[in-house]
């Protein structure tokens, strides 16, 4: 039986962006979330089921700023004033993007790879999911994404623990 895991798209973008670099958290944060173990999970592997979840996932569940399935942590918005307070509720902002692109919804299963695949062909332009950001800043995301998709797709072997 296949692993399922319940996920934001912007909890996986951030994983597959991370690995562009090798800087995926494989590490417990003190938050408590489940980020660490998620992220090996995805990488060893392809196979590993996503339910889009936009609401709070397998990564949010054991964090501490997860109240009754409602994330109390707040936003540094000091330089995207256009932005709301709590991460709940860009977060959604971001998921409700990033599934209109790429015609996912709540409770949808695809697995990395698919996921990957449709990211490759979604990939660009990130300025309209994240047009509240600092431009430069989104454009190193969209070519970190690239990069980890790339990777990500092209290797055997994305992560040997």
């Amino acid at each position: 039986m296949k692993h399922k895991i319940k996920i934001k798209p912007h909890h996986f973008i951030d994983i597959i962006t991370s690995f562009s670099a090798d800087m995926v958290i494989l590490e417990p944060h003190s938050y408590g979330h489940n980020v660490h173990s998620i992220s090996k999970t995805i990488l060893e592997n392809r196979d590993t089921l996503l339910e889009i979840d936009l609401g709070a996932d397998d990564i949010c569940k054991p964090c501490i700023h997860n109240i009754n399935g409602i994330c109390d942590d707040l936003l540094d918005i000091s330089n995207r004033p256009k932005v709301p307070k709590f991460k709940r509720e860009w977060n959604l902002i971001l998921d409700e993007r990033w599934c209109a692109r790429l015609n996912l919804d709540q409770g949808e299963i695809i697995s990395v790879l698919d996921f990957c695949e449709l990211l490759k062909a979604g990939s660009n332009n990130l300025m309209e999911i994240y047009k509240e950001n600092n431009r430069e800043n989104t454009i190193e995301r969209e070519m970190k994404l690239k990069k980890g998709l790339k990777k990500y797709i092209t290797s055997s072997v994305a992560y040997n623990a």
